[in-house]
């Protein structure tokens, strides 16, 4: 196993972690039971994992508390997070990031984990009928009460993380951390805008269904679509992407695998480790030799014709006003290549368009 920093903290976590959905009946996702549960974090950790990523709503609860049970003895050896926002019940107010549902949704994971602290307390998703100052200072308030040691968001907009941290900031409260993010080959939308915002702000990114649903496991094709039943098929259309494009890219990804004799998971989770900005990728595998395949994604290197031939077949374009960025601030202004020129030796990020008089 290799280990990164969490975002911009000292905590050392593993650059895979332990994904939890798969934990519980309540959800269909996995269906796993205590055993299976214990069996599966022995794992993990037998193989480096230190990081475990859970949430309230996994099975309406059941997933920390299987989790809790299979941590017994080993709690403090690993780093432990979970999230709060979605509904738990039909209960108006159990629902939301207000003070109210934090403070009763953390104490209820601490008694179902069977810990006394949460290393990272996540906000599951932006809580549009809640004051922001509202969310922000409670989660400060846990923090200085102890219960929680760092803090993090999931699934913002980057105008939406960008407001949160700038108010943080200026409230003088305890700062997200970590982004936990959607990214894949075939869902590349966090480089518009959302990567950029993590590196400036020194949040790590740490990537939730880095196989797009077990698309790119690359079981399935045009010819061999997923069956009833398989993790893509209940999970692929909730990670919505051109199928076309995602052919081109299982494709790319068996040319690449086949190279280093490995599976396409494990190219594919290679290429999600060297993107920027990323802490930590999130697996939640169901059975132990997926589990191992995927953690042998932190030994495997691709070449930059790899990756080239990977971003190549999975290239989403550039959208607007990201291209406009890159042309004015890469492109046409002088500065930039005299101040970093090692951007710019392959040809840098961004070609002049508009052939400039000082380009070239």
């Amino acid at each position: 196993m290799k280990y990164r920093k969490l975002g911009n903290t000292g905590l050392i976590v593993s650059e895979v972690a332990l994904g939890t959905m798969q934990f519980g009946g309540k959800m269909n996702m996995g269906n796993l039971g205590q055993e299976d549960t214990t069996r599966m974090v022995k794992l993990a950790l037998d193989r480096g994992i230190n990081f475990i990523d859970t949430a309230d709503v996994y099975s309406l609860g059941e997933s920390e508390t299987l989790v809790g049970d299979a941590l017994k003895g080993v709690r403090t050896e690993i780093v432990l997070a979970t999230k709060v926002r979605l509904p738990m019940s039909e209960n108006l107010n159990r629902s939301g990031a207000t003070r109210v549902n934090i403070m009763r949704e953390v104490e209820a994971s601490l008694q179902r984990l069977q810990t006394d602290y949460i290393d990272l307390y996540q906000l599951h998703g932006w809580d549009s009928n809640t004051p922001l100052e509202e969310t922000v200072r409670t989660l400060d308030d846990v923090v200085r009460e102890g219960k929680v040691r760092y803090i993090g968001l999931s699934n913002y907009m980057s105008w939406q993380a960008a407001t949160a941290v700038m108010l943080q900031e200026r409230m003088g409260l305890e700062k997200f951390v970590t982004a936990q993010m959607y990214y894949s080959l075939v869902g590349r939308g966090l480089e518009y805008e959302f990567q950029s915002f993590a590196e400036y702000h020194n949040i790590g990114i740490l990537v939730w269904s880095p196989l797009a649903g077990g698309f790119l496991t690359g079981k399935y094709s045009r010819a061999n679509p997923a069956p009833a039943g398989t993790r893509f098929a209940e999970a692929g259309s909730f990670v919505p992407f051109d199928k076309d494009m995602g052919y081109r890219v299982v494709d790319a990804l068996k040319q690449v695998a086949a190279r280093h004799n490995v599976s396409p998971a494990r190219a594919a989770l290679s290429w999600v480790l060297g993107r920027p900005a990323v802490s930590s990728v999130i697996v939640a595998a169901r059975k132990a030799e997926q589990l191992e395949d995927n953690v042998g994604a932190v030994d495997l290197r691709l070449s930059d014709e790899e990756v080239r031939l990977l971003d190549a077949a999975s290239d989403p374009g550039i959208p607007y006003p990201k291209w406009m960025v890159l042309q004015l601030d890469t492109a046409e202004d002088p500065r930039s290549k005299a101040l970093y020129p090692e951007r710019y030796v392959d040809g840098g990020p961004w070609n002049d368009l508009r052939g400039t008089h000082w380009s070239g």
